[in-house]
C-alpha cells in the first residue's frame, strides 16, 4: 500500500495535464489553484510546463497564519524544533502549505538534530525550484514550491545517502497528508 502511494504522487507530479478540476483560469498565462488544507493538490501542465500560481499579497495573507505568511511568503524562518512537524515519524505525504503541491515523502525524511523536518530529496525535482542564497553572509541554496514560489527553507550538501543532500524545511511551509 505504501509504495502505491508513493507511485501515485510521484505519477501526479510528472503527468502532463493541460486541465484539472481543482483550478480555474485566472487568465491565459496563469492559473490559481485553491488550496486544500492536508490534501494533495497534484500539478497541472500546460505545454509541458507547470502552472504556477499568482496570488496578491492580501490573498497569501487571508488564506496562511501570520507565521506561514512570514515563512512561505518574505522568506523567514521559523525557530528550530517548534514546528509541529519537525519531529513527526507518520508515513505519508508532505505538501506545500501553501497550494497543496506534494514535496517530500515520509520515506526520504530522517533525522539531522537540526530541530527541521529534513528529507534527503524531494518526491520529484519538478515539484520544488531552488535559488542562490547569500544573505545573512551565507552561500546557501533556497528552495521553494515551483508551483506558488512558497519559500521551504533550504538544500545543504551533508545529508546522508543515496544523495549526500539534507533539504531543510520549516514545518509550517508544509502540511502533512498521512497515508
Amino acid at each position: 500500500m505504501k509504495l502505491l502511494s508513493i507511485l501515485l504522487v510521484l505519477l501526479a507530479c510528472n503527468q502532463p495535464s493541460t486541465s484539472s478540476n481543482t483550478t480555474t483560469a485566472a487568465s491565459s498565462s496563469t492559473t490559481e489553484t485553491l488550496a486544500v488544507h492536508d490534501s494533495i493538490v497534484p500539478p497541472a501542465y500546460d505545454n509541458g510546463k507547470l502552472i504556477k500560481i499568482n496570488k496578491s499579497e492580501e490573498e497569501w495573507k487571508n488564506q496562511l497564519s501570520e507565521m506561514a505568511f512570514h515563512v512561505l511568503r518574505k522568506e523567514g524562518t521559523e525557530r528550530a524544533f517548534t514546528g509541529k512537524l519537525w519531529d513527526n515519524h507518520q508515513k505519508g505525504t508532505y505538501v506545500c502549505a501553501g497550494c497543496g503541491l506534494p514535496l517530500f515523502s515520509s520515506e526520504t525524511k530522517f533525522d539531522s538534530g537540526t530541530g527541521w523536518p529534513s528529507f534527503y530529496q524531494p518526491i520529484t525535482k519538478d515539484c520544488i525550484a531552488d535559488f542562490e542564497d547569500n544573505s545573512h553572509g551565507m552561500d546557501r541554496t533556497e528552495v521553494e514550491c515551483a508551483r506558488c514560489g512558497g519559500h521551504q527553507g533550504h538544500v545543504f550538501p551533508d545529508g546522508p545517502p543515496p544523495t549526500g543532500m539534507r533539504y531543510c524545511i520549516n514545518s509550517v511551509s508544509l502540511n502533512f497528508v498521512k497515508q
